[in-house]
């Protein structure tokens, strides 16, 4: 029996509890939809939890022999070998190892691809399957480099390197999603619920995640992307406006994820009762471990990775955010909580931007948000410092005279 787009939301989150809690409104052609609260919310109040559509790790995570699960993306490092691995120190010893939840012996390998594509428990290996894995599994030809599938990915590494935002295979997952669906017509409408955007934003969007360098190779992704992937029934998706379009919807509506069997391991640390010569010498261990780490491997701690997650994506942008989304399970599953008290009726906006940006002037939160995301924000945080804005353009105005005066 075919699934309808009311199963895929109950599959994505507990629509018992979403929907006595918030409901999506359109709210005009600038803005597009949001997500309003229809019953007062506590701050720290969970507001709901949902799981990706359709997600997908970072290309790059292989190649710096990150471990996760190719469905959830839930760490299959053990927190010790995941710092041994990170601080280049093979003999290290965790302690409190007891509190690294990972479970080596219910790791599943994909029979066909082998060791290849692994997943954290049989439940995951079977899910991906079901919804994408059969019409994107290589077998036996995963490292092949010929293979159209691996040019691809070959490719986009080539073009793409380290912070990604987004990977192609995300891209690959939908298509091959809808290309095992019994309702075809039913994937496709729930993925063109994400936010659309005009063709010269969209161009503006795929140049933008390519960069300046590859800016010329959009011709030369759409191409490898239609020859590894391309179906009948999706055939608008392999055309250079179509191919741009999903370029646009996964850049703008992507969620990052991360994952670290580390990061959990240190959070349970924190919440344990020790003596105060026990914190000590425990903060002071796991200190010096991030420094180790930080000297050996640089930034890159987490299996990141992003997803598509349908209720998320209706939260617009505030720089005073009532909500925030997290990954408290170390997998897909994203939380989204309430930073502070929400009346009924009130919009619940999340921050596209990290605390340090929050924290910069008016004009530099601007101009990020415009340059990333294609919009000037209008929330009572940047209506206030409007002035401060105006100064900044004002005296960016001015330098640009001087510098034609000088010349």
């Amino acid at each position: 029996m075919a699934a309808s787009q009311d199963d895929m939301l109950s599959f994505c989150v507990d629509t018992t509890k979403v929907c006595s809690c918030v409901e999506v409104r359109f709210i005009d052609k600038v803005k597009g939809k949001g997500l309003f609260a229809k019953k007062a919310i506590k701050k720290g109040d969970t507001i709901f939890v949902e799981r990706p559509l359709v997600s997908s790790q970072f290309l790059w995570n292989s190649q710096y022999k990150y471990k996760a699960c190719e469905y959830c993306l839930s760490a299959l490092e053990t927190a010790q070998d995941n710092a041994r691995r990170l601080s280049g120190n093979p003999g290290l010893s965790l302690p409190h190892t007891e509190l690294c939840k990972v479970r080596p012996e219910l790791h599943q390998a994909c029979p066909q691809c082998q060791l290849s594509v692994m997943y954290c428990s049989n439940e995951c290996r079977q899910a991906a399957a079901d919804q994408y894995h059969r019409a994107l599994c290589l077998g036996h030809s995963q490292e092949d480099p010929d293979h159209p599938v691996n040019k691809l990915k070959d490719a986009w590494r080539s073009m793409h390197y380290p912070p990604e935002t987004s990977s192609i295979m995300l891209m690959a997952r939908m298509v091959d999603t809808v290309k095992q669906a019994q309702d075809k017509c039913c994937w496709q409408k729930l993925f063109f619920q994400f936010c659309s955007r005009a063709a010269n934003e969209e161009e503006e969007i795929a140049h933008k995640l390519l960069g300046e360098k590859f800016q010329g190779h959009l011709t030369l992704l759409q191409t490898l992307f239609t020859t590894a992937l391309y179906d009948d029934h999706l055939n608008m998706w392999f055309t250079p406006e179509g191919f741009r379009s999903l370029f646009a919807l996964v850049d703008t509506n992507g969620q990052g994820i991360g994952t670290s069997s580390l990061s959990q391991w240190a959070h349970a640390c924190d919440a344990l009762e020790l003596t105060s010569q026990q914190r000590e010498q425990l903060d002071s261990f796991i200190d010096q471990l991030y420094k180790d780490i930080d000297s050996e491997t640089g930034d890159f701690l987490n299996c990141e990775g992003s997803g598509l997650f349908l209720l998320q994506s209706s939260c617009n942008h505030s720089c005073i955010p009532k909500a925030e989304a997290s990954f408290p399970n170390n997998n897909f599953l994203l939380h989204l909580s309430a930073l502070s008290d929400i009346s009924p009726g009130e919009e619940i906006c999340i921050s596209y931007l990290d605390c340090c940006q929050r924290d910069r002037s008016c004009h530099s939160r601007q101009k990020i948000l415009r340059e990333n995301y294609l919009f000037v924000c209008s929330c009572p945080k940047c209506v206030s410092q409007m002035d401060e804005l105006d100064l900044a353009l004002s005296s960016s105005s001015d330098d640009m005279e001087e510098e034609i005066t000088d010349v």
